[in-house]
């Protein structure tokens, strides 16, 4: 079951997800830009901070051809979270449409040039959707959540076997997925 609170409290690290899994822009390396988004004491600092500090070795012009060589031009290393499960099948074309009615329904409108299952999108609709109160949230934000812990698993993997700095990024960002799923506790009868 998903803490919808805790998932409501980790926005400001799901916006510098989105950001940083987006093509790079200079503004999002500012000094300040870590700090303003995740706590140290967050469960995903570990591995962003390892991130960060690899792509602060690197200019901004290297870290652009770096995101372009991995996420155009490495197949396995796709941002389309329910692509390597299902490719281009009907399964995938439904699931697509479900995140579409999900996001709309808590009030984004998805652009007409992006799918639905872009792992930059996905974070960013957990920034800025407002679930709080909202009787549909649990099921729908599980849903959301599976898919992107899925597809990102496989992403992270692919990322890992290229020895790519945004593998760092993504296991930190699997890492907050995992701070938001409440453990049920079972009784012992």
């Amino acid at each position: 079951m998903i803490d919808l609170n805790r998932l409501y409290d980790e926005k400001s690290v799901f916006d510098f997800f989105a950001h940083h899994l987006s093509y790079p822009e200079k503004q999002i390396f500012h000094p300040a830009a870590l700090e303003e988004s995740i706590d140290s004491s967050d469960p995903a600092y570990p591995d962003v901070k390892k991130y960060w500090d690899a792509m602060h070795e690197l200019s901004l012009d290297d870290i652009r051809q770096l995101y372009t060589e991995t996420f155009d031009f490495e197949k396995q290393c796709t941002l389309f979270m329910t692509y390597v499960k299902y490719e281009d099948s009907k399964e995938r074309g439904q699931m697509l449409a479900r995140l579409k009615v999900l996001y709309e329904m808590f009030g984004l409108l998805m652009p007409d040039n992006e799918l639905s299952d872009f792992l930059p999108l996905m974070c960013e609709f957990i920034y800025a959707a407002d679930w709080k109160g909202d009787p549909r949230a649990q099921q729908s934000f599980a849903m959301l959540l599976a898919v992107m812990e899925d597809g990102s698993y496989h992403l992270m993997k692919a990322l890992e076997k290229i020895e790519s700095p945004y593998f760092y990024l993504v296991k930190g960002m699997r890492e907050a997925f995992k701070a938001c799923i409440q453990q049920e506790v079972l009784a012992n009868d």
